[in-house]
C-alpha cells in the first residue's frame, strides 16, 4: 500500500521510511508561524516553558497583520509583544508595518515556503502553502509555541481525498469558484482532518495564484491540508522566489484515498457562497432566477484573493466604470509588492477612478477587524474565506463569497452580478 503526497513528506519530517493515516509522529518542522493575534498568546506559553530562546531563529516567521496599522491600544499592545519578542529573539522573518503584507501571501512571495517543507502556523489558512507541494497547516497557539521551542510538533498522519481536475476554465472563472465549488460539493466538513490532494491535466490550466486560492480554502471544507503536485509552474515560481532547495514528492500509484472526485473545469460557473456557511453555494445562474440580491460592501483582498491576478481581474471589469452610488467598494493588496505592483500597473488608479478606496495591506474587514466592518442588516460580497454569522461584523449582517470578478461587477451594479451582465 503506498503513500500519498502529504503521507510521503510527513514520513521524511518524522524520520520513517514509511506512515499510514492515524498514525501519531514527530515531525521536524521547517516553518512555524504566527500573526500579531495568535502570537502573543504564544510566547505567553513559551514564558510558561521557561526555555531558553527558540529552536531556529531563521525557522520562525512573525506577520503582524490581522490588526495593522494598529487599529486601538488592544491592537497595539498585541503588537509590541510580537515585536519585542521578535527582537529579543533575533527573529529573521519578523515583517513590520512597511515591510509586511497578509502572511499567507507574503511567506511565498518572500520565498519562505517550498516544496517538501513541513509547516505549522497558528493560523487556519496556513494550508495555503500547498499550492507549492508543502504540508501546511493550522494550529493552536500552543503547538506554535512548542514549535518554536522545539522545532518539532506531533500529527496524526491524515487520510486524504483526491480531486482529479480536468478542462480549462471558461472566462470569469477562477480558483476561487473551484473551491468553491468543491465546498459546496462536498461540504464544510467534507474533507475533516483529511489532506484535500489536487492531480489532473486541468491544473495546467490553474495560474499558481488560483492555485493558492484553492489550497488557502481547504480548511473550509474542513481539510488538514490543501496540496498540489508540483509542475513546471509551480517550479518557476519557486525558483523566482526563493534559493532554498526544496523536495519534490509525488503520490505512489497505489496510493490510498478515501474517496476520489473528478471535476471538469470547463464546466464550472461563476459560484458564490450565500450566507453563513461557505457550502451555501449558487452558480451565478441561479442567481439570475433569484429576486436582485442588494448589497451595501465589496470587499476585494485577503489572504484568499488579494494577489496580483486578483487585482488585474478586478481592474479589468472596473476599468471606464463606476462603482454604484451608495456602495462602497474596499480594494486590499495583500502585500506591498503587490500593491507596488498594481501602482506601477496603473490598477490603483483604475480602482480609485472607479470610485473605489485601496487599502495598505491588512486582514482587516476579512476577520470583522476594522476597514470594512458591517452594520445591522448590511450584506457585501467579499472575495474572503468565510461567511459565519457576525464574521464581518454586526451579527445581522450577511457575507456572500465570491471571486474578484464577481466582487468587482458586484460593485458596479449595486446586487450580486456577473462579469457577462454588464
Amino acid at each position: 500500500m503506498g503513500m500519498t503526497m502529504t503521507q510521503k513528506i510527513l514520513a521524511h519530517a518524522a524520520g520513517l521510511d514509511k506512515v499510514v493515516a492515524g498514525q501519531l509522529i514527530e515531525a521536524n518542522l521547517d516553518l512555524v508561524l504566527g500573526n500579531d493575534i495568535t502570537s502573543p498568546v504564544a510566547i505567553k506559553e513559551m514564558d510558561k516553558m521557561k526555555v531558553n530562546g527558540v529552536f531556529d531563529k531563521d525557522k520562525i516567521a512573525l506577520v503582524p497583520d490581522h490588526f495593522v496599522p494598529n487599529k486601538d491600544i488592544k491592537s497595539a499592545e498585541h503588537c509590541k509583544c510580537v515585536r519585542e519578542f521578535a527582537r529579543r529573539n533575533e527573529i529573521t522573518n519578523y515583517f513590520e508595518v512597511g515591510e509586511m503584507g497578509i502572511e499567507h501571501a507574503l511567506l511565498p512571495e518572500r520565498g519562505l515556503t517550498v516544496a517538501g517543507d513541513v509547516i505549522i502556523g497558528a493560523d487556519s489558512h496556513t494550508c495555503t502553502y500547498g499550492a507549492l507541494g508543502a504540508f501546511s497547516t493550522g494550529v493552536g497557539s500552543t503547538d506554535m509555541a512548542a514549535g518554536m521551542a522545539t522545532g518539532k510538533a506531533w500529527f496524526k498522519v491524515p487520510s486524504a481525498i483526491k480531486f482529479i481536475l480536468t478542462g480549462k476554465p471558461s472566462k470569469w472563472v477562477s480558483g476561487k469558484d473551484v473551491i468553491l465549488h468543491i465546498i459546496g460539493m462536498i461540504g464544510v466538513d467534507g474533507a475533516l482532518y483529511k489532506s484535500m490532494e489536487f492531480v489532473g491535466d486541468g491544473i495546467a490550466n490553474l495560474s499558481m495564484d488560483d492555485r493558492f486560492t484553492i489550497a488557502n480554502m481547504a480548511i473550509e471544507a474542513g481539510g488538514k491540508n490543501g496540496i498540489f503536485p508540483v509542475d513546471a509552474l509551480a517550479e518557476q515560481y519557486m525558483k523566482e522566489h526563493s534559493t532554498r532547495k526544496y523536495t519534490i514528492y509525488e503520490a505512489d500509484e497505489d496510493a490510498v484515498y478515501d474517496e476520489t472526485y473528478t471535476i471538469d473545469l470547463s464546466t464550472l460557473r461563476p459560484t458564490v457562497a450565500f450566507p453563513h456557511l461557505p457550502e451555501n453555494t449558487h452558480t451565478i445562474d441561479e442567481i439570475h432566477e433569484m429576486d436582485d440580491i442588494v448589497i451595501d460592501q465589496v470587499v476585494i483582498g485577503s489572504c484568499t484573493n488579494g494577489r496580483l491576478d486578483d487585482l488585474r481581474c478586478a481592474a479589468e471589469i472596473l476599468k471606464g466604470r463606476k462603482v454604484k452610488k451608495g456602495i462602497r467598494c474596499i480594494v486590499i493588496p495583500a502585500t506591498q509588492k503587490i500593491y507596488l505592483q498594481a501602482m506601477e500597473e496603473g490598477l490603483l488608479r483604475t480602482f480609485i477612478e472607479a470610485g473605489a478606496v485601496v487599502s495598505t495591506p491588512t486582514c482587516g474587514p476579512c476577520l470583522g477587524g476594522y476597514m470594512g466592518i458591517l452594520a445591522e442588516g448590511e450584506r457585501c460580497v467579499s472575495t474572503t474565506n468565510r461567511n459565519f454569522v457576525g464574521r464581518m461584523g454586526h451579527v445581522t449582517s450577511e457575507i456572500y463569497l465570491a471571486s474578484p470578478a464577481v466582487a468587482a461587477a458586484s460593485a458596479i451594479t449595486g446586487k450580486i452580478s456577473c462579469p457577462c451582465e454588464l
